[in-house]
């Protein structure tokens, strides 16, 4: 459940001013999280809002392509979809450049949330991202992990912390009650810092896990990630790439993590599994087009089928 986006990604590298060609594609952040798991097996649907202008359309037809089920996504009648642009800097930095305000997924409330389909679903993934673009979009997160934790659906959450959407002290507060209605929490360890006042990685990580989520797994980039589950602590190894392009890595590890978990792989082997997805989405440009499949996965990471 989230925010969907439509991306304009630079052709080269440089200033917004002197781009001249911007390649089209999708993002997101739960969007992005959603077809990575379907990418790796899983079923998934989508509760959102779009605009029914050109960019929604486009969005729904990716997720009709990928699989996504939209059942639960509302073509908002004169609605403006949100956008972003991704400039590059060399050595792997990128900026965005957001035009959401007002958009469709901003208004999203308590009212969209399908509580049958909450019911029947494996697992529910919610973004800080939902929670900060408006007071109602986060009502509606709060409520959708509240129904979620009445029906025993695992609940899954990404800090996703984006310090322009909103101030630190409130964000800290919704981020820290969100980790105690979830069961899996997956921050990265940037924001972890930020929002728990901790610094090494245990320390964030054990932050986070004394909210009461059975699983953490704290996302570090190319040191891979710290995973913490059943008072025990793992490190798993980033798997090696050459990286272009980081838009969404985070987000193709949690969808990637999630679809393994729903499939019966312990936590550390879905961590396994997820850190070679992340790594391979960094390979091509843009957030949704370089996200693996399941064998793709496989056979990079040399895992078993």
């Amino acid at each position: 459940m989230g925010e969907p986006l439509l991306e304009f990604n630079a052709a080269t590298e440089g200033a917004l001013e002197t781009s001249t060609a911007f390649h089209t594609g999708f993002g997101g952040d739960t969007s992005n999280m959603a077809i990575a798991a379907r990418r790796s097996g899983a079923s998934t649907g989508y509760i959102t809002r779009v605009g029914d202008d050109a960019f929604g359309q486009a969005l729904v037809r990716l997720w009709n392509r990928e699989g996504v089920d939209t059942t639960h996504v509302v073509a908002e009648p004169g609605g403006a979809t949100g956008i972003y642009f991704i400039t590059r800097h060399g050595e792997g930095r990128h900026a965005f450049t957001y035009r959401r305000a007002g958009s469709p997924a901003s208004r999203l409330t308590p009212e969209d949330v399908p509580e049958q389909a909450v019911a029947a679903a494996g697992l529910l993934h919610i973004s800080g991202i939902t929670q900060a673009i408006s007071p109602s979009a986060c009502d509606a997160a709060f409520h959708a992990m509240e129904r979620a934790r009445a029906h025993s659906t695992l609940v899954s959450y990404d800090p996703n912390h984006r310090p322009a959407l909103w101030p630190v002290a409130r964000a800290r507060a919704v981020v820290m009650r969100s980790a105690e209605l979830a069961d899996i929490v997956l921050p990265n360890l940037d924001e972890g810092r930020l929002l728990t006042g901790a610094h090494e990685p245990a320390d964030v990580l054990g932050e986070f896990a004394r909210r009461g989520p059975s699983v953490v797994a704290l996302k570090m980039g190319a040191d891979g990630v710290l995973l913490g589950e059943q008072g025990r602590t793992t490190h798993v190894p980033a798997h090696r790439v050459v990286p272009t392009d980081a838009t969404g890595a985070g987000d193709t590890f949690d969808g990637a993590f999630a679809a393994r978990l729903l499939d019966g792989d312990s936590p550390l082997e879905a961590a396994r599994y997820a850190v070679v997805a992340a790594a391979l989405t960094t390979t091509g440009h843009g957030a949704v087009g370089p996200i693996p499949t399941a064998d793709a996965v496989r056979r990079a990471g040399g895992l078993p089928t």
